[in-house]
């Protein structure tokens, strides 16, 4: 080998031997983005449900909001699949950078992993919070065919009658579903579940009297009861609610300490550097507290509530523990 071959050998080994060091000492190849630098480039908040209702116009009320306040381009993507499962999946695995949020819900942080232990994410372990964005106050409602006005003659004519009223959900381990359960644990009530594919069947059946029972998001039932085509008894949320002032809460018109909410959220993945996810919790404080927001998401049937990451995860983890209680002594599996 020439001293010229020598030399480039040399340098080849010094540069392999180089890069191995830095990748030894943990150095990044490129330098990390400032958080202060943060939003450079278009983010997206995946939906985990398929386009449309609700869900989809709170999410982009949310990414409206960042793209007017960034200057960067939020979107909403899609991503709909085995009952949220997908697209939670999706976010757990993306780079922890703030490009990739998760409008998550209650049913996709807490139900899923509750039914469902084998989920491939951890709720706790692989999303930080941002903020709580709304809830979803549910109505307790009973047929016309029932000869019960109010929560309490509820409870004594179903201990009456045990078994033999029928409630209505939207399937198995739906919201509805857990907040019937919650209730029946709470009264030591039995009634059986008649699970349907949808809200539509199922106001159907309470409308001709085959299920006697429903628990539903407001607004949903809003136009039936104030048709007289169904009676409303109470409402699940901790407070009466502004659009619904005479109608009880079910804590004050029987059974006391039942609240139960579905709920929306934006997290995103683990390791998230704080100042991202702050800088996003700021402007979402900001954003819910705005009057003409706040009436936005009433026309939505949903309750503006902001919180920190921290009092987002505290609530996580209560419902975590409390809605376990429930699904542990009703037995429910996504089999039943």
């Amino acid at each position: 080998m020439n001293q010229t071959s020598q030399w480039r050998t040399l340098n080849v080994v010094a540069a392999v031997m180089l890069g191995l060091t830095i990748g030894q000492c943990g150095l990044p190849a490129l330098a990390a983005e400032p958080d202060s630098a943060y939003p450079s480039k278009p983010a997206k908040l995946i939906v985990p449900y398929p386009p449309g209702g609700g869900t989809d116009i709170i999410a982009r009320m949310v990414t409206n909001r960042f793209t007017e306040t960034f200057k960067q381009q939020f979107i909403v993507e899609n991503r709909g699949g085995a009952g949220s499962v997908l697209g939670t999946e999706a976010v757990a695995r993306s780079a922890p950078d703030g490009y990739t949020l998760l409008f998550a819900t209650s049913a996709g942080l807490v139900i899923n992993p509750l039914l469902n232990p084998k989920l491939s994410y951890d709720p706790f372990k692989d999303f930080d919070p941002i903020s709580l964005l709304v809830t979803t106050p549910q109505m307790l409602v009973v047929s016309n065919t029932l000869p019960v006005k109010s929560v309490r003659e509820l409870i004594a004519y179903a201990k009456a009658n045990p078994g033999k009223l029928n409630y209505a959900t939207a399937g198995i381990g739906a919201p509805n579903h857990i907040s019937t359960e919650l209730f029946k644990y709470m009264t030591q009530t039995d009634m059986v579940h008649v699970p349907f594919k949808g809200f539509g069947p199922g106001i159907t059946d309470l409308l001709g009297g085959q299920v006697q029972v429903m628990m539903n998001p407001v607004t949903g039932l809003t136009p039936y009861v104030k048709s007289g085509k169904v009676r409303a008894l109470a409402v699940s949320t901790p407070q009466r609610l502004d659009t619904w002032p005479d109608l009880p809460t079910v804590a004050e018109a029987g059974v006391p300490g039942y609240e139960y909410e579905l709920w929306y959220s934006v997290v995103a993945p683990a390791k998230t550097p704080r100042a991202i996810i702050m800088k996003l919790n700021g402007d979402l404080v900001k954003y819910l507290a705005e009057p003409d927001t706040k009436q936005k998401l009433l026309a939505q049937g949903a309750e503006p509530r902001s919180t920190t990451p921290e009092g987002l995860t505290q609530l996580m983890r209560r419902e975590y523990d409390n809605i376990g209680k429930v699904i542990k002594a009703a037995r429910i599996t996504l089999e039943n």
